[in-house]
């Protein structure tokens, strides 16, 4: 009889405890859990993981979504019991979808850290996604050839280096002359192809056409607009004009010219500049052949004559903010912004963050020396530094849709082949711009 009670008073003792800790199970610990936008870094992630985990006793799980699946991924994950703790948005556009799953991160640590506050994707006094990373693009160019232009006698400009070229007439002056002397200087054109093959028009349509859209939202002190003036439309055709009149391609065959193409035109000393950004620099050293020298890659801001452009510097920032899932638990919230100041504050974290992922870090925890030992990052991290220089945002984040941005490339190449005036090129988009606008607010 003393042994049946015993069992019994065992077993509701047992219970009893359940409801705190569970009775013979390992009470669990607050979780992080990542969503992973780029499957190419998945494996660095997992090890990144694995490293935090031994060193906090920390779970951290990561799920990376197939390419081009996120936002379905997302969808999927965070409707279940432990959805993900953190995510990726690509600026406003996409916060007005998840802004009811992002925490106010305005009281952290990593958001102070943030060399540039005004990147975060903000609503109202709130801050609701943290660059994680940087990238920076603007007119990469060649040294060693500008050096043999300015070292020709015949020349008709008297700038002795691409320092002293620093505004949109200055770059207009020294390119038509140049093209003036290609053989001499042994190149095809002064730019790369301006590449238009199908899918190849990202650099025009998003990341030139965000430099008329930047001094529009300047000028007007906002972050985003339903109606855009395109005030600035006729600096954005100075320098379309001056990439396709100058390229190592006619007009008329730019629809076959991929991007590819034309770093390599670029890699292989054809031509003496190209606009693309920092991750360029992989496939400019990786080209079979390549002529130009690492000491020779240089970066020069993309000048449209705006005034005061002379203080412009390069076009800085990410489609890749970090958010804290809000509706996940307290403790796995705070165990998220942890895991994400440990990778951005840590000198362990850090080395992964440059080592591993090759990221350029938007924190001031970096010193220069710790960024991406590749010669357009280092210029990026200097630029971003520099604080003489403007920062050119990624306002194209504000784009209404692909859509748009499809279009608008379609509109350009139009143009390019002269089928359609630059005036109509401007209307088409102000109109896209405004019914893609609704679209996306409904």
């Amino acid at each position: 009889m003393k042994r049946k009670f015993l069992i019994v008073f065992g077993m509701l003792f047992c219970m009893a405890l359940g409801m705190l800790a569970g009775c013979g199970k390992k009470e669990e610990t607050a979780r992080v859990y990542y969503l992973n936008f780029k499957p190419e870094a998945a494996d660095t992630w997992k090890e990144i993981a694995k490293a935090y985990e031994a060193e906090t006793g920390i779970e951290v799980r990561i799920l990376t979504a197939a390419s081009g699946s996120y936002e379905q991924t997302l969808k999927s994950e965070i409707a279940k019991q432990k959805p993900p703790t953190l995510f990726q948005i690509n600026g406003p556009v996409d916060y007005g979808k998840w802004k009811n799953y992002c925490r106010d991160l305005s009281d952290t640590e990593l958001y102070s850290w943030l060399i540039e506050p005004d990147m975060a994707v903000r609503d109202g006094d709130g801050v609701y996604g943290i660059p994680y990373v940087v990238e920076g693009y603007g007119i990469i160019y060649n040294d060693g050839i500008m050096q043999k232009y300015f070292s020709l006698p015949s020349r008709k400009t008297d700038f002795g280096n691409m320092e002293e070229v620093n505004n949109f007439d200055k770059l207009k002056a020294v390119v038509e002359d140049m093209s003036q002397h290609l053989e001499e200087l042994g190149i095809e054109g002064v730019f790369a192809s301006t590449s238009f093959g199908e899918g190849e028009d990202w650099r025009w349509q998003t990341h030139l056409a965000n430099l008329p859209v930047y001094y529009e939202f300047s000028q007007k002190g906002i972050s985003d607009e339903a109606e855009l003036d395109f005030s600035y439309e006729k600096n954005f055709k100075n320098i379309f004009d001056l990439y396709i009149n100058n390229s190592c391609a006619a007009r008329g065959e730019l629809g076959s010219r991929t991007v590819n193409d034309s770093m390599a035109e670029f890699a292989l000393g054809k031509a003496a500049m190209v606009q693309n950004g920092n991750w360029a620099w992989n496939q400019i050293s990786g080209i079979d052949g390549n002529q130009v020298k690492e000491k020779d890659v240089k970066f020069l801001p993309i000048y449209t004559g705006v005034n005061g452009e002379e203080q412009q510097g390069l076009c800085i920032g990410t489609e890749s903010y970090i958010c804290v899932n809000s509706i996940a638990d307290e403790a796995d919230q705070q165990a998220s912004i942890a895991f994400l100041e440990w990778l951005y504050g840590s000198e362990t974290g850090k080395k992964y963050v440059t080592d591993s992922l090759g990221f350029i870090s938007p924190f001031n925890t970096f010193a220069y020396e710790e960024s991406p030992n590749d010669p357009l990052a280092r210029q990026v991290v200097s630029y971003m530094s520099d604080t003489s220089k403007k920062t050119v945002n990624w306002d194209f984040t504000a784009f209404p849709s692909q859509r748009f941005k499809n279009e608008l490339g379609n509109s350009l190449y139009a143009y390019c082949k002269g089928e359609l005036t630059w005036e109509k090129v401007i209307e088409s988009a102000k109109k896209n711009w405004v019914s893609e606008k609704a679209l996306s607010l409904e």
